[in-house]
């Protein structure tokens, strides 16, 4: 089977003042559906991925980002699909967070994260941000 495009994904992670991330659930449809995602989408080929992190979490999320920050990329291969996530956390925003795009979403504290299904690409991400919450 031909490798196809590899699909560069800018994700949000979204933080609340208490700490708490914002996930929704994917549409049922969609690759890895049903399952708990951070924010964001594709990259598109006339911007960089801070104004995709900008537009994607403006559709998606009702936000407009104020500053956020590269915090880790990560490629992944799927047996259908090959994935670079490139992810940011999401320091300062205007506006209230709600899911824009009818999914299921929460608010969820770091060490709860573990309690939804993420897509297995999303793992690190989990990983990375227990970490640093356990210093």
């Amino acid at each position: 089977m031909a490798k196809s495009k590899r699909i560069h994904v800018a994700v949000g992670v979204i933080q609340n003042p208490d700490g708490d991330v914002f996930i929704s659930r994917r549409h049922a449809h969609l690759h890895q559906g049903n399952k708990w995602e951070f924010p964001g989408g594709k990259v598109e080929a006339d911007e960089d991925v801070y104004q995709a992190l900008c537009r994607e979490l403006l559709e998606e999320c009702n936000i407009k980002v104020q500053a956020a920050a590269p915090f880790t990329a990560i490629s992944f291969d799927y047996p259908d699909k090959q994935v670079l996530l490139d992810v940011w956390v999401v320091t300062e925003f205007h506006g209230a967070v709600r899911q824009q795009e009818g999914q299921e979403s929460a608010w969820v504290p770091l060490h709860q994260l573990d309690a939804y299904p993420f897509p297995e690409a999303n793992q690190p991400i989990i990983e990375r941000l227990q970490a640093q919450t356990a210093r």
